[in-house]
């Protein structure tokens, strides 16, 4: 199941706006490396990039939210360190059961739906502050 960037999940800034749809560029590549069979490296390179990318445009959102003084700083960060921790979940997956259905099935509940409901909620709401003070 691929998900899909639409307007209404963009936060008004570009940069972060650019990476996210970059992200669901490289979920939707994982996803079908999974339903395709592909072989576990090739899975793991995209896991790999993903891990990569996730910090790099998380550290992107911070810098953003110190830079201006964000008031929800913490508990934003907190959803962050969260997330990481829920993909180390998706990356043991890989490494003890390989490629599959399950990891499909997985990255749908760790990696999508929270992506999606970070962006709408909690992505949405620093956009909008940002929009005021840039």
């Amino acid at each position: 199941m691929a998900i899909q960037w639409t307007n209404d999940l963009a936060v008004g800034v570009i940069e972060i706006d650019n990476q996210h749809q970059e992200l669901f560029k490289q979920i939707n590549q994982l996803l079908e490396a999974c339903h395709q069979g592909k072989a576990k490296e090739s899975v793991q390179e995209i896991i790999k990039f993903l891990e990569d990318y996730v910090v790099t445009h998380f550290g992107t959102e911070e810098n953003f939210m110190l830079q201006y003084n964000y008031p929800r700083f913490s508990s934003h960060k907190s959803q962050h360190q969260q997330f990481i921790m829920s993909f180390a979940e998706l990356k043991n997956q890989l490494e003890t059961k390989g490629p599959g259905p399950h990891l499909v099935i997985l990255t749908n509940r760790v990696v999508v739906e929270w992506l999606n409901t970070h962006i709408r909620n909690v992505d949405k709401e620093l956009g909008a502050f940002l929009k005021k003070v840039i």
